[in-house]
């Protein structure tokens, strides 16, 4: 691994240039831009959906009948972001949550009918907007770019305050 030399001090001329090179600074900046064209295309199409509820959903529809810790594992987010993102998505019936039979202080979680009609009509925004998040870059460097970070990602994983935990087989 390569150890990178320091950067000149900032001047007038070049005032932020080594912040706006940081990887951080990057990823926040692309995250912004990310959620901005998510809630943009959510708008239009008249669903009120952030992409952690996207997450959920779509976590949910191929991992149905989990309960909250599991579906938190599985897009990595915490327990307590997750819960209320869950009561948002139950207040507008998109999932339902039911006692386990196994578990009494546990929910298990499924998708209404509504949520996999809503998931069904955002998911090929969802897909498209990808493209425009990724805006000015080939489809070769867009799958180099998408390659990497998700080699970061997993690289980092479990340094995060809230790991990806897949289920078995994947």
């Amino acid at each position: 691994m390569k150890s990178r030399r320091a950067a000149p001090p900032a001047t007038k001329e070049r005032p932020l240039d080594e912040l706006y090179g940081m990887a951080g600074h990057l990823i926040r900046r692309l995250n912004q831009i990310s959620t901005s064209v998510f809630a943009e295309k959510m708008k239009e199409a008249g669903h009120d959906l952030t992409p952690v509820q996207f997450g959920a959903l779509s976590a949910l529809r191929t991992n149905p009948d989990v309960d909250q810790a599991t579906l938190a594992g599985l897009i990595a987010h915490d327990r307590v972001t997750m819960g209320a993102v869950l009561d948002r998505l139950q207040n507008k019936g998109l999932i339902a949550r039911n006692v386990s039979p196994t578990d009494r202080r546990a929910r298990i979680l499924t998708l209404t009918d509504q949520g996999q009609q809503v998931l069904a009509e955002v998911e090929p925004i969802v897909w498209q907007l990808q493209d425009e998040i990724l805006c000015g870059l080939e489809d070769d460097e867009k799958a180099l770019l998408l390659r990497l970070m998700r080699k970061v990602a997993d690289a980092g994983n479990a340094r995060s305050r809230a790991p990806l935990h897949l289920p078995q087989g994947r």
